[in-house]
């Protein structure tokens, strides 16, 4: 009876011109569920034609119903949005029901408009504005009708006041700022259609209020238009924001070429990172929201075209490649140098007993009378003097100078001599172990659990004055075998990391491609550059510099390596007994990081976020650890971590780099065993660095402290034995004791570059303490690795600017960091973290440069006569 009653009164009426049937039907059905009253109950329905912009003031009760009828012409040239306005300023019992039909659609809302936030507590709205979607019309212009029906269950008179207006600048333009306001209750929506020859445009939106809270979202051209916080998410793309919001749209993503530009005032800030509102008393307490009001501004720009796409990707591979013909033209000019040397072959190998006649040795190897005695070498100890030879040289002259001592001349037979005498002092000394060097496998362990090597290393590396002759006994294959290891290992941890991080990153763009939540990338959305699938193609482009420089770094050590094996081969004697010991397996490890820390750091960039910021930094420890493991090498080659324990070290500083992420904002127990973890380990690496590795961890360890406390402290109160260590280890655990106090007091929000900074700190300190004690032995720094160390620091310095400019923090919420966004910088297409990514690989690049060529100047010094420190 209720159906039929709403059907005979409303036919007439309402199912006339374009207006469907099935609308009314569909309307009779609501009406009849949400209680148009029990069976047989008739409703006074009064049917009303309305104009636009007029205020009607009416009421209504459970015994009565309006509708209101408008029409207006829809032209398919011109967009005219509809918007409707309906005000209730007196208390009632019972919401009144505003039900809007027009083609294709039906829009229907209670007044008072209850929205819901979080832990759903309920906000009522008595002042509604709602904007009516505008359906398609494929003929020039007609005339659509569209009705408001006002129905309440109240048996009381309630008054209301509806207004129906039309929005004029309902279509944004290209380049042209359109200021508006919004609120909860009424959301806004403005129409934007793509002009001819632009692809991709950007949509800006800015506020000068940080707060209330905001959701901006682009939606196709459709009924209904989900404007309300409980459903803007439903569709489209849609990202929160404070006072900063920005999307890149796609004309391939709306087939309409068109789309809308929706923004909503949420119900709480909690989603910004405001103030959580208090709890209601009962479950069902309504809220008074106050005034949200929020006046925004919305600006559609172009993006750039596909030639600025090109411009940069030629600017970032020249860059780069750039590196590779400057390393090609010196290295053409250092082979060029290098054949204008004269060049002597080693004559072929004599009897023993013929070269042994021949240098004046007798058949035990020990030196005879000669008649040419020259400067001492350190694998026989034989001397010759250096006025006989100068004093016989009458051809053309070699200079050669060591550190301490005068440049003397020899003449080019002398030197095969030279290298003769070597050689057979070598083959002499190697007859009696060749045979156990044959039998025994070549492991470090052979050597290491001799009690008379024990005993040997006890004494030799106590020494108050130590020299990389003392450091470097072991033999060369195991230490190169040791030292490969680390490269092997790090690229073993290299694909097993990078394959499961590609599969996430891709399922994080998919995610944001297919629900279009802009909140789950922290990009700078103001300088994303979408290329395919991906949201932000120049923050992952700006990473090839790392790949590149790190295998234009490892291509330099392979020829280095190279040259120093066919050296070896020749029994040079600058490679076999002179300069800092050549093992190469850390500098392909770094090589390797540098490379990774390029990929992981693009994979990072597809979806920036907080729980996939372990990929951009993992490799940045271990880069910092192997730079310090290399420098440490250098002088102290026998004693250096083996590969296991240098991984095992950073391993552990990755993880707490994610404990300390995940559970460290404002945990005090976490902070307290860092810091205590922190100092102790500190500790630790000091005693081992002090007494060269011969501090053994184990059970008399407390006996050991004490005795020396005693013997050395309050017995005699003798200073430090080892001065300059002990200056390095005070500073370090200065520097060390304060981060740590830093942290436990501060508890800075970013732990993973807290933990980065603590690394870079005791980099940077070591390698000044080798810098001063270098020239305080009295060695010197060549050209080369000089120009390096400037370059270097002045890029360090450029990158470090740039990268504390923020633009972007996983931090803070989605909406927070957008307020740090900025525009490109470079090109229209690079921004400020680009820049960073550009100047920061060129500085580890050069960094590695720096500690490769540091000591270039020792390569004709001899060990003995090289101080460790």
């Amino acid at each position: 009876m209720v159906l039929r009653s709403c059907w005979k009164s409303r036919h007439k009426t309402s199912c006339r011109g374009p207006a469907p049937c099935w609308v009314l039907l569909w309307f009779c059905v609501t009406q009849f569920v949400l209680g148009g009253g029990a069976l047989g109950e008739t409703k006074n329905v009064v049917q009303k034609d309305a104009e636009f912009d007029i205020t009607y003031n009416d009421t209504v009760t459970s015994d009565n119903q309006t509708i209101y009828a408008f029409n207006h012409t829809v032209s398919r040239n011109k967009s005219e949005g509809v918007r409707v306005t309906v005000d209730v300023s007196q208390g009632f019992e019972s919401p009144i029901l505003f039900v809007v039909r027009q083609k294709q659609a039906v829009l229907s809302f209670q007044i008072p408009l209850i929205l819901r936030g979080l832990y759903q507590r309920k906000y009522p709205y008595n002042h509604v504005g709602r904007t009516l979607c505008q359906p398609p019309t494929r003929v020039a212009s007609e005339t659509q009708y569209f009705f408001v029906d006002v129905s309440t269950l109240s048996t009381q008179g309630t008054n209301y006041q509806l207004r129906v207006s039309r929005v004029e600048s309902f279509t944004l333009h290209t380049d042209k700022k359109f200021i508006f306001t919004a609120s909860p209750s009424q959301p806004q929506y403005f129409k934007y259609v793509f002009p001819d020859g632009v692809d991709t445009v950007i949509v800006k939106v800015n506020s000068d209020m940080t707060f209330p809270c905001s959701v901006m979202s682009i939606q196709d051209i459709q009924c209904p238009v989900y404007d309300l916080d409980n459903n803007v998410a439903f569709i489209g793309m849609y990202q929160t924001m404070t006072k900063k919001g920005a999307i890149t749209v796609q004309r391939k993503d709306f087939p309409s070429n068109s789309f809308y530009v929706v923004v909503v005032v949420k119900t709480e800030d909690e989603a910004c990172g405001g103030p959580l509102r208090f709890y209601p008393l009962r479950p069902d307490e309504l809220i008074d929201a106050g005034n949200r009001s929020k006046i925004i501004d919305v600006i559609v720009t172009p993006a750039i075209k596909s030639e600025v796409y090109v411009m940069g990707m030629l600017f970032c591979l020249g860059i780069f490649l750039s590196f590779y013909l400057l390393t090609l033209l010196m290295a053409c000019v250092a082979n060029k140098r290098m054949k204008k040397r004269e060049v002597f072959q080693i004559p072929a190998d004599m009897s023993p007993a013929e070269t042994a006649s021949l240098l004046g040795k007798n058949g035990d190897g020990q030196t005879s009378a000669f008649p040419y005695e020259y400067g001492s070498f350190a694998d026989n100890g034989s001397t010759l003097s250096s006025e006989a030879i100068t004093d016989s040289a009458t051809s053309t002259d070699n200079n050669y100078g060591y550190v301490g001592q005068e440049p003397f001349k020899r003449r080019p037979i002398l030197n095969h001599l030279h290298h003769l005498a070597i050689r057979i002092d070598r083959s002499l000394d190697s007859v009696g172990r060749s045979r156990h060097e044959s039998l025994s496998s070549v492991e470090e362990d052979d050597y290491d659990t001799l009690d008379d090597i024990n005993s040997d290393k006890n004494i030799v590396r106590t020494k108050k004055f130590l020299y990389v002759a003392d450091l470097s006994r072991k033999d060369k294959r195991i230490l190169s075998k040791k030292y490969q290891i680390y490269f092997w290992n790090i690229a073993t941890i290299a694909v097993f990391y990078a394959l499961p991080v590609v599969q996430l990153v891709i399922t994080y763009q998919t995610v944001v491609n297919v629900t279009g939540n802009q909140d789950i990338c922290y990009y700078n959305f103001l300088c994303a550059h979408p290329l395919g699938a991906l949201s932000a193609f120049n923050n992952i482009l700006s990473n090839l510099g790392y790949v590149l420089l790190g295998l234009l770094f490892l291509l330099i050590i392979l020829k280095r390596d190279i040259v120093h094996q066919r050296a070896l081969v020749r029994n040079d004697v600058n490679a076999l007994e002179c300069g800092i010991p050549k093992h190469f397996g850390l500098y392909y490890a770094m090589g390797t990081a540098l490379m990774m820390e390029g990929l992981l750091s693009a994979c990072y960039h597809v979806c920036p976020n907080y729980t996939n910021f372990q990929f951009d930094t993992s490799f940045m420890y271990m880069i910092a650890g192997l730079c310090m493991l290399k420098l440490y090498q250098k002088r102290h080659p026998d004693i250096n971590a083996s590969a296991y324990t240098a991984y095992a070290c950073l391993a552990g500083v990755i993880f707490f780099s994610v404990l300390g992420v995940v559970f460290g904002k404002g945990n005090n127990v976490f902070w307290i065993i860092f810091s205590v973890i922190h100092i102790l380990a500190t500790m630790l690496l000091s005693t081992q660095l002090y007494y060269m590795g011969r501090w053994r961890l184990d059970s008399g360890i407390l006996r050991r402290m004490v005795h020396i406390i005693y013997t050395d402290s309050i017995r005699q109160c003798s200073g430090p034995m080892y001065i300059d260590r002990m200056v390095l280890l005070v500073m370090g655990n200065i520097v060390n004791w304060s981060l740590a106090a830093y942290g436990l007091l501060e508890r800075p929000n970013d732990f993973a570059s807290y933990l980065l900074a603590i690394a870079i700190c005791n980099l940077l300190l070591y390698f000044a303490f080798y810098i001063i004690m270098k020239l305080r032995s009295g060695e010197r720094i060549q050209c080369l690795a000089l120009v390096c160390i400037l370059f270097t620091a002045v890029v360090w310095g450029l990158a470090l600017y740039f990268f504390f400019q923020g633009l972007s923090t996983w931090q803070k919420t989605p909406a927070e960091s957008r307020e740090h966004n900025r525009d490109c910088i470079l090109l229209s297409f690079f921004d400020d973290h680009d820049i960073w990514h550009f100047l920061s690989s060129i500085a580890m690049f050069g960094s590695f440069l720096v500690l490769m060529t540091m000591d270039d100047d020792l390569d004709t010094v001899q060990r003995d006569k090289i101080f460790a420190f």
